[in-house]
């Protein structure tokens, strides 16, 4: 199991005022790709020998701005598919639902396009992108890279530790971080979180 690097997309529009981003591809902000841009000296300190990609714009750029290139799409690293709560606050979610909490309550049915996820649903994705990048790591040196979202990165972390998805609520993730799971005495730890260059 080699360490494995999470990238969280740079700022844009909609996650600096809150709003749930799940399949929408609202473009990353001035301000979130300089986030990225950053984060290029931390990524070169790594010996990389897999990445991995969402499909959706803003972490793809992203992981262009990263040196990134040839990172691998895969659609399972998208959003937690927010369903009738894309685009909406939290704060606006609780006053119809007071008390609302994603990774215990999942979110509203949405249009047949975007239904919506369960914790679980995302948890099972997370799973299968974990299995994707050991396999890629297993005859390899180096470390592999997400570059993704902040909450399914959030779950994809729970479930390297062996929590259930709903315990992703523990880790928050800023956009345009670099945080790295690793192992001691042979098990999953957090090695680093939430860590940006100095300024």
């Amino acid at each position: 199991m080699g360490d494995l690097l999470l990238v969280r997309h740079g700022e844009t529009e909609w996650s600096r005022s809150g709003r749930h981003t799940g399949l929408t591809d609202v473009p990353l902000t001035e301000r979130g790709r300089e986030e990225a841009r950053r984060l290029l000296p931390l990524i070169r300190s790594y010996k990389v020998a897999t990445a991995f990609v969402s499909p959706l714009g803003r972490a793809r750029e992203t992981a262009e701005l990263i040196g990134l290139r040839d990172a691998r799409v895969d659609e399972d690293l998208r959003e937690w598919d927010y369903g009738g709560y894309e685009g909406i606050t939290t704060v606006d979610i609780q006053r119809e639902r007071p008390g609302w909490f994603l990774f215990r309550d999942g979110v509203a049915p949405g249009p047949p396009e975007h239904p919506g996820e369960t914790p679980e649903q995302v948890g099972e994705r997370a799973d299968r992108v974990l299995a994707k990048v050991d396999a890629a790591l297993a005859d390899t040196e180096g470390c592999g890279v997400l570059v993704a979202h902040g909450h399914f990165l959030r779950v994809l972390t729970a479930r390297r530790l062996g929590l259930p998805p709903a315990d992703g609520a523990l880790f928050q993730l800023a956009t345009g971080t670099l945080s790295r799971l690793g192992t001691e005495h042979g098990r999953p730890v957090i090695a680093g979180w939430n860590v940006r260059p100095a300024s």
